[in-house]
């Protein structure tokens, strides 16, 4: 069976760090490395007895949702071997069982596990799908230290290896896209010990943990040919021509304490303000699309089998919009010595799902800070707020109206600013009123593709609607959407004021800017 071109690439699995040899002794006895796993969740409805809610796993909700299909026959690898070139179908999920030639229950003098290996072995997998499945590319979905496994691949063992051409090989010919949760892209640093830990650690090579310090990173994240770039090694950037940054997401998590790997002491350790392994700012590519959840690492409450996880995951690699949103002309008021500390928080929700995609909040340690212009004269920066991907298939709540579903898609983007003042440098809470916010409300934005292949779009502030959220409806008929700005072809962009009892603190050009385009896997046409 050849690729049809339908959009669903296959989906190529690469799990985390198992530790030393027990750790990959015991990964190798999971058929599916845990891609498998899911979770029963807890919920207050309208009693006080709590209904669960119940998440199959990424693997199974794949099949389920998009009728992706796993072969195994006994041995996924025999079976992608035994088979013929465009044989096997393209929807289709495959798992990098990288560590099983590293076990000692299943191999004899097992070497030392090595992530060049790894990342080596995972392209010659991503070659053999595509030959076998006809597909152009596959989807690269990695949790943890998976995702430097991607990464080595895409950053080295790619530009590494020349083509029939005699050129080095293209990253984005081989890979559509890639997903990573909680993956330490910049490492794993403690929030104890003044950076001695982190020296032991590298020194030592203690279960082989020194992959996560900058020396081993620099080693099988740059290609051979490569020279030091300016400014030196940063392991948080995709370098120029490696991987195209809008095709990475990073799903970064902030629930620190419900981590309880080592009794906790590794929460401890690496301290709140992360995922109880990674820290908050090393678990994302620098200018790569990502969202927050407040999820641990792994666990009961982890991040690869939550809801959060697979909706933010199923919209990256299928969604057919691409929506941002911005704060624009936001002013202030004071200056930049005025010693008040401005942060944002912004929750995203979209109808029909029962989780918050993307959250940042002080709450969670990782709320937006607000960088005052320099000089009065400056442009106030764009703050960005989410973007996220929406699917035109998705289903939809019917239409009181006309008892069809709705046509439009909606998100809800809540906003809530808070300030803090120092004095000397810190913090005072002398005029302080804790949880007090100077400014929140929520934004209703409605989505919809015309028969033209245009967006037109409706937004409103929640303060301004009366009654529940739910029940607002734009009347496509009636009202009229917002004004597209944008001339560029295939990009549609609005600003929506925020509400005037705002203007005052916001500023009075204050927005959320709206931009939406359309997007598609490389083989397909993008239209909006």
């Amino acid at each position: 069976m050849s690729y049809t071109g339908d959009g669903r690439l296959p989906v190529i699995y690469v799990r985390g760090f198992a530790g030393g040899r027990g750790g990959i002794n015991d990964a190798v006895a999971d058929p599916f490395y845990g891609f498998n796993e899911g979770s029963v969740q807890v919920r207050v409805v309208d009693s006080a007895r709590p209904q669960f809610h119940q998440f199959e796993s990424p693997l199974l909700r794949l099949m389920i949702d998009h009728e992706y299909q796993l072969l195994v026959e006994g041995n996924q690898a025999t079976y992608l071997q035994t088979r013929g070139d465009g044989d096997v179908p393209a929807a289709t999920i495959w798992v990098h069982r990288f560590y099983d030639d590293y076990s000692t229950e299943l191999v004899t003098d097992a070497p030392a596990f090595s992530i060049e290996s790894a990342s080596q072995k995972l392209f010659e997998m991503v070659q053999l799908v595509r030959r076998r499945t006809g597909a152009p590319r596959v989807f690269l979905v990695a949790h943890s230290m998976g995702g430097l496994v991607v990464r080595g691949m895409l950053q080295r063992v790619i530009p590494d290896t020349l083509g029939p051409d005699g050129r080095p090989l293209v990253a984005s010919d081989l890979v559509d896209r890639v997903f990573t949760y909680a993956t330490p892209h910049g490492g794993i640093e403690f929030d104890v010990g003044f950076g001695l830990l982190e020296k032991l650690r590298d020194t030592l090579g203690v279960q082989g943990a020194d992959i996560f310090g900058p020396r081993r990173m620099r080693e099988y994240l740059t290609p051979a040919s490569a020279t030091e770039p300016e400014g030196g090694f940063d392991a948080t950037v995709l370098p120029d021509g490696s991987f195209p940054r809008e095709r990475f997401f990073c799903l970064v998590g902030t629930n620190a304490s419900d981590y309880d790997v080592a009794l906790g002491l590794s929460a401890r350790a690496v301290g709140p303000r992360s995922d109880g392994l990674v820290q908050i700012d090393n678990a994302y590519i620098d200018k790569a699309p990502r969202a927050f959840v407040h999820r641990s690492h792994s666990g009961r409450y982890g991040i690869v089998n939550s809801e959060e996880g697979y909706q933010n995951l199923r919209r990256f690699l299928f969604g057919d919009l691409e929506v941002t949103a911005d704060l624009t002309g936001l002013r202030l008021p004071g200056t930049r010595d005025d010693d008040t500390v401005w942060q944002l928080e912004s929750q995203m929700s979209i109808r029909g799902l029962p989780v918050v995609l993307h959250e940042q909040s002080a709450a969670h340690l990782c709320p937006i800070q607000i960088e005052r212009p320099r000089t009065t004269d400056d442009a106030a920066r764009p703050v960005p707020l989410v973007r996220t991907y929406l699917w035109s298939k998705a289903s939809r709540p019917q239409d009181p109206r006309t008892g069809a579903p709705s046509t439009t898609m909606r998100h809800v983007l809540r906003l809530r600013l808070l300030s803090l003042r120092k004095s000397g440098g810190l913090l005072s809470f002398l005029d302080h009123l804790e949880q007090a916010e100077d400014w929140s409300d929520v934004l209703v934005v409605d989505i919809e593709i015309s028969q033209d292949a245009q967006p037109r779009a409706w937004a409103e502030w929640g303060s301004r609607v009366e009654g529940a959220l739910r029940d607002w409806k734009p009347d496509p008929g009636a009202t009229l959407p917002l004004t597209d700005e944008e001339d560029a072809p295939g990009v549609w962009r609005a600003c929506v004021g925020v509400p005037e009892a705002a203007r005052p603190l916001l500023g009075a050009g204050a927005a959320v800017t709206i931009q939406v385009q359309g997007r598609a896997t490389l083989d397909r046409a993008v239209h909006v």
